[in-house]
């Protein structure tokens, strides 16, 4: 859908978020883009107009360009597309004793490439001791942002390194880390 999957990951992060701005180190960071390509990416972006440029010194700082016909539409795709990891990391982030996740599954598959179904649902593995109740509601938030159902799975760090076939399933099929590195790298 987008020109590349790093285009993609830059742009959820300035549009989902719910950072105000970054700056480019920011954005690279998040994003796990070299800093190079940030700066390539974000220059296109201003010169179609969909980003909005603010200079401190030496820093740059972007954000989606609200005056932009596109910004609506192309934040409207990202939910759909590329939506549930910095939304998830944002919800996530914020409660108590959530050490990693990461997605899993058939959404995880689409989004590393594999070929198949449109997914029904999309699969996070929230690893730490955190309040179950404050991770499925923010679950639900999230799935409510992007239009479908997000079911996590929570696993302390114990249990995540014993061996299961359930793990060894998710271990040998496609992830994409939301918070941390994922627990068997």
């Amino acid at each position: 859908m987008f020109r590349s999957d790093g285009q993609a990951r830059l742009l959820a992060e300035l549009f989902l978020s719910g950072a105000d701005e970054l700056n480019l180190n920011e954005l690279a960071q998040r994003a796990g883009l070299a800093y190079g390509t940030v700066h390539r990416e974000v220059r296109r972006l201003l010169d179609a107009g969909l980003l909005s440029e603010r200079r401190v010194g030496q820093a740059r700082f972007v954000r989606p360009n609200p005056g932009s016909p596109l910004s609506r539409p192309v934040r409207d795709l990202l939910l759909v597309s590329a939506g549930p990891v910095p939304l998830l990391a944002a919800e996530l982030r914020e409660i108590a004793g959530v050490q990693g996740a990461f997605l899993y599954g058939s959404f995880a598959a689409r989004m590393c490439g594999e070929p198949g179904d449109a997914p029904n649902d999309i699969d996070v593995m929230v690893v730490g001791t955190p309040d179950p109740m404050a991770v499925y509601d923010a679950s639900r938030r999230v799935g409510d942002q992007v239009g479908r159902e997000v079911s996590p799975t929570i696993m302390t760090p114990d249990e995540i390194g014993k061996r299961s076939g359930f793990l060894a399933q998710v271990r040998s099929s496609p992830t994409v880390p939301v918070i941390g590195d994922l627990p068997w790298q």
